[in-house]
């Protein structure tokens, strides 16, 4: 996916000397938008544990109903990003954000069926606030699991605004649900839901088979704007679809924007 998101603008920013007739180079005129352009800068950074933390330094074992935390005090940064994975076995986890002593304006319940094939990928708003991380595993002693977090990148930090730019949302009436088959081609799914600046509680559901979840997002925040949930699912098999509860009350819509690569 690098490889060609890489190629992909370097074919956009030289253009059209790649044909020639008779000798004579023939101008072709780019086929990509500047959206595609900047989704395909941006697809680029990374979601993996591997991109947050690739010296391995942030990585942390989370055993079975314990925690662990990461803090962050760049004024300057609005967005960090948090991988969970395993060895194949099921995670289950809170990822919480904290500003200050005691609030907590986003907090998420994770489920995945095997954290080795269908890692927790998502990015977090901090609202240029002095912020910690808490990733609580809520499984047994038996599941461990490892928790990565970092600032994002740049690119990475932009996704929730990319997103969706270049591709138009979705209205979901609170207690609406909305499903999305995805391509069998398809690696990976970006989502993004967020709202006009009310309340977001939501869940996204990863279905490979009716009515079983294999990855389970649920979100609940004060502002869908500075904290709009912003997701990675990586698809390993075929057949996949996409399921989205908005769980707030009917005055309380959100905008589902789909990413898939």
């Amino acid at each position: 996916m690098k490889l060609y998101a890489a190629g992909l603008v370097f074919a956009t920013l030289q253009g059209a000397t790649a044909f020639t007739a008779g000798g004579v180079p023939m101008t072709v005129r780019p086929s990509v938008t500047m959206a595609q352009l900047m989704m395909a800068e941006t697809t680029a950074a990374g979601w993996s544990m591997k991109d947050i933390t690739p010296d391995g330094s942030l990585v942390q074992r989370v055993e079975g109903k314990t925690r662990k935390t990461w803090k962050f005090n760049n004024f300057a940064k609005d967005r960090v990003q948090v991988a969970l994975s395993s060895e194949g076995r099921p995670v289950h986890a809170d990822i919480q954000l904290w500003l200050g002593p005691d609030w907590t304006p986003m907090s998420m319940k994770v489920y995945s069926e095997d954290g080795k094939a269908r890692p927790i990928q998502t990015l977090i708003g901090t609202r240029n606030k002095a912020a910690m991380i808490e990733v609580r595993n809520r499984g047994e002693y038996e599941f461990p699991f490892n928790a990565a977090s970092n600032y994002a990148t740049d690119a990475m930090s932009a996704l929730p605004a990319e997103i969706p730019k270049a591709h138009p949302g979705e209205r979901c009436d609170g207690g609406a649900l909305r499903s999305f088959p995805l391509e069998a081609s398809s690696e990976k799914l970006e989502v993004v839901l967020k709202t006009e600046g009310r309340q977001l509680n939501a869940r996204i559901e990863l279905l490979n088979a009716p009515n079983n979840p294999k990855q389970t997002f649920e979100v609940f925040t004060n502002n869908g704007d500075l904290n709009s949930l912003c997701v990675c699912f990586d698809l390993p098999d075929a057949g996949n679809t996409v399921r989205i509860v908005n769980l707030a009350p009917q005055e309380f819509p959100c905008y589902i924007h789909l990413n898939e690569m």
